[in-house]
C-alpha cells in the first residue's frame, strides 16, 4: 500500500473517533439522507455541533451530500436549499498489515467464469487469471516508475498491499496479501500469488530481468522476485 492511500484510509477512520461523530455517522445511515437539522434532531445536539461533525465526516470521505430546497417552496423568499447528507460511495478499508482479499476474490471469480466458459480446468482458468491480472496492473504501474527493473517492481508491489524488501538482487516480501487464504489453501494460493506476481513483472516489461519464482521462508510470503 502505498503512502498516500495509507494515510487516506486512517483518515478516514480517524474521523469516527469522536462518539458524537459515530453517532452522526449511524443517524445518516439510518435515515438513507438527512439534512443538519434532522440529524440534529436524531443524536440531540445542537444543529452547529451536528453540522461541524456531518462536515468532518463528508471531508474524510465518508458521506457525501447535495443540497435541495425541502421546504417545497420555489423562487423568491423560498430560502436557502438544505445540504443533504448520505452515506458516500466510497470504500474505506484499513488492515495491519495491508491484505488484498478483494484481489484474490477478483481473481478467483475471474477464473470460475473462465473455467465454466471454455471448459477448463480451474487450476489452469486461474494462472491465466491471475497472470493478466498482475500484467495489468504492472501495465498501469510501469507507466508512472522510470527506474531500473527491481525498483520500478518493487514500488508497484509496494503501492498494492505488498512489503517488499530488498535483499541483494531479489525482493522478498514480508507480507502475504492473501494470508488467511494462504493459510488454508496454500498450494492454490500460493500458485495464485506466483502467477499474479509474474504477470506484474511481465507487465512492467521486466520479464527478461526479472522473475516471480516460489521461495517459501519462515517470517517471509512464499513468493520471491529475482533476478533471472
Amino acid at each position: 500500500m502505498d503512502g498516500e492511500g495509507f494515510d487516506e484510509q486512517v483518515a478516514g477512520i480517524a474521523a469516527l473517533d469522536h462518539p458524537l461523530s459515530r453517532r452522526v455517522y449511524r443517524a445518516v445511515l439510518q435515515a438513507g439522507e438527512a439534512s443538519r437539522d434532522e440529524v440534529a434532531a436524531a443524536v440531540e445536539t445542537a444543529r452547529s455541533v451536528a453540522a461541524f461533525h456531518l462536515d468532518k465526516l463528508e471531508d474524510a470521505g465518508l458521506l457525501a451530500c447535495r443540497f435541495e430546497r425541502v421546504s417545497g417552496r420555489s423562487g423568491p423568499g423560498a430560502g436557502r436549499p438544505a445540504k443533504l447528507y448520505r452515506r458516500a460511495d466510497r470504500e474505506i478499508e484499513l488492515s495491519l498489515p495491508p491484505r488484498r482479499y478483494d484481489l484474490a476474490a477478483a481473481m478467483l471469480a475471474d477464473a470460475v467464469s473462465r473455467a465454466d466458459r471454455a471448459a477448463v480446468p480451474l487450476g489452469s482458468a486461474l494462472a491465466e487469471a491471475a497472470g493478466e491480472r498482475g500484467e495489468q496492473l504492472g501495465r498501469a504501474h510501469a507507466r508512472e516508475h522510470r527506474r531500473d527493473a527491481l525498483a520500478t517492481v518493487k514500488a508497484i508491489l509496494e503501492a498494492n498491499g505488498y512489503e517488499p524488501r530488498r535483499i541483494g538482487t531479489a525482493l522478498a516480501l514480508l507480507n502475504c496479501p492473501f494470508h488467511h487464504l494462504a493459510e488454508e489453501h496454500r498450494a492454490l494460493v500460493c500458485g495464485m500469488n506466483k502467477d499474479f506476481l509474474t504477470g506484474v513483472v511481465k507487465g512492467a516489461g521486466a520479464q527478461d530481468a526479472l522473475s516471480a519464482r516460489l521461495a517459501p521462508e519462515a517470517g517471509y510470503c512464499c513468493v520471491r522476485v529475482e533476478r533471472n
